[in-house]
């Protein structure tokens, strides 16, 4: 499976050579041949994605309201799009995000942890819409504020990273771990 970041920076027709079975470029059935997933922004992007050829698309950011993908309420619309295409949806989720330390105009896409309760408002609104996949934002993207892994106090020069204290460092790979459980049942009654 091929994620890839910034496809609408490549008109859809260019795509279509190369992902759809006619295409003059084509590598369906081939040996390069792949599930190839698009990332919806704005939402004329999915129109783009399913001209493009992709199998699917997914939304990546971790912010939710910074972009119609990425927001929980757009899911289900662009859900019931997907299966009337043939597309699979991939909701992207993130315990939170804070990128200001590099796109330092960027505060008002900031959102808080909340102890975790970002993440699992984000899981949960992701299961909701009964997706096949759900990709996460990020495991270690210290920098963007969406890591998921271990965390420890740690302070550089003039910035101090977040962890997760009054946590335990693992938090988010327990709550990753207990909403990993939660979706493979609910998958199981998804398909009954």
């Amino acid at each position: 499976m091929f994620y890839i970041y910034d496809s609408y920076l490549t008109l859809p027709a260019a795509w279509a050579n190369l992902l759809t079975p006619s295409g003059s470029s084509s590598i369906r059935n081939t040996q390069y041949d792949g599930i190839f997933i698009g990332l919806l922004v704005e939402e004329k992007h999915k129109q783009d994605i399913l001209e493009s050829g992709f199998d699917g698309l997914y939304t990546y950011f971790a912010s939710n309201g910074f972009s119609f993908g990425s927001s929980h309420q757009n899911w289900k619309t662009i859900k019931t799009f997907c299966d009337s295409n043939n597309l699979m949806f991939i909701p992207s989720v993130g315990p939170g995000y804070i990128d200001t330390r590099i796109r330092p105009w960027n505060n008002h896409n900031t959102r808080n942890r909340v102890s975790g309760k970002y993440y699992e408002t984000a899981l949960h609104a992701a299961l909701t819409v009964r997706p096949e996949i759900i990709s996460i934002t990020s495991f270690n993207e210290w920098h963007e504020g969406t890591q998921i892994e271990k965390a420890m106090p740690k302070k550089i020069a003039q910035y101090t990273y977040l962890d997760y204290q009054p946590h335990e460092p693992n938090l988010y790979l327990e709550l990753t771990q207990k909403w990993a459980e939660h979706f493979s049942k609910e998958k199981e009654q998804w398909l009954m």
